[in-house]
């Protein structure tokens, strides 16, 4: 992990977001005594890099270390822990510091796009603003515009043998294939049926190229079920047109629908798990109510100790 001066925690926080990057925000809610830095301080801890300080040493280096281990379960969390430089962190300051966690997970949507033309082109500006990771891939260094490097959630990928870029997305990944030759779509989509673990995958085609793949995918004993699964022709029936941004914004509109769908699953599933917990409290009296992120007694606790130390 390394040291950023590039960006204080402000943008840093900003950018990570935008790029769909988990962090924690560290900030100083509580100092009396000598500290390094005042209340209020903030600074970013990502999986890489560290924006801003709150002051260095022993304190820095034990709040790095909490919020790698918050990063590693991969979910938001909040998290209120006191220190006391001197005689636990031996830092010669001596005063205490209260510090809050705030853990924001990363964004799960992650697209591998093949394809960089009319269409790809069309379609990349509006994937680059939604809360995704976009890997961009295509054999042609020239058919890439000029500038991409200003979308900081989309990379850049030329590869002479697209189909193995595959092996590189996580699990639960989103592929858009759309490339200028059908050999090329064929080998990427088989590639990426075999590994049977994508959450959506677009098949730009005609319904004869859908016809003669599927014939070629039940020839090449590819399990009919995952091949039911894709998404062919790709985009949404109620957007028409052929125009490269009318089909861009068809394929879009079915991206968004389709994590939509799954973010509002997830959360229904949490609600009938809370709402599970919920009754089997109130069956048992003696056992404690759920309880989610900070307490309000805890932070009134703190601001009381801080109002007497002043």
């Amino acid at each position: 992990m390394t040291m950023t001066t590039k960006m204080n925690w402000n943008s840093a926080s900003y950018q990570l977001s935008k790029q769909g990057q988990a962090y924690v925000l560290v900030t100083l809610v509580g100092v009396s005594g000598s500290t390094p830095r005042n209340s209020g301080t903030k600074m970013v801890i990502s999986r890489d890099d560290i924006f801003d300080t709150i002051g260095g040493g022993h304190l820095e280096h034990k709040a790095t270390k909490y919020a790698q281990k918050m990063l590693a379960t991969g979910n938001n969390a909040q998290h209120l822990e006191h220190f006391q430089l001197g005689s636990n962190l031996g830092q010669c300051c001596g005063g205490n510091a209260t510090v809050m966690f705030e853990c924001f997970a990363a964004v799960g949507v992650n697209i591998m796009l093949f394809g960089a033309g009319h269409v790809g082109k069309a379609l990349l500006p509006i994937l680059a603003q939604l809360p995704c990771q976009v890997t961009w891939v295509d054999s042609r260094e020239e058919q890439f515009p000029v500038g991409l490097e200003t979308y900081h959630n989309v990379e850049k990928v030329v590869s002479d043998e697209p189909e193995r870029e595959v092996k590189a997305m996580p699990e639960n990944s989103y592929y858009i294939v759309m490339t200028h030759n059908h050999q090329m779509d064929f080998e990427i989509s088989q590639a990426i049926l075999k590994r049977g673990d994508f959450s959506y995958l677009g098949l730009i085609a005609s319904d004869t190229k859908k016809r003669r793949f599927e014939q070629r995918f039940k020839h090449r004993e590819i399990d009919p079920q995952q091949v039911a699964r894709m998404n062919c022709p790709v985009g949404l029936e109620q957007v028409g047109g052929k125009l490269p941004m009318e089909v861009a914004v068809s394929i879009a509109g079915e991206i968004i629908q389709h994590y939509q769908c799954e973010k509002q699953q997830a959360e229904n599933q949490i609600a009938a798990q809370h709402s599970e917990k919920t009754t089997h409290t109130q069956k048992s009296k003696s056992r404690p109510v759920s309880q989610q992120g900070i307490h309000w007694q805890e932070f009134k606790q703190l601001l009381t100790s801080e109002e007497s130390t002043d």
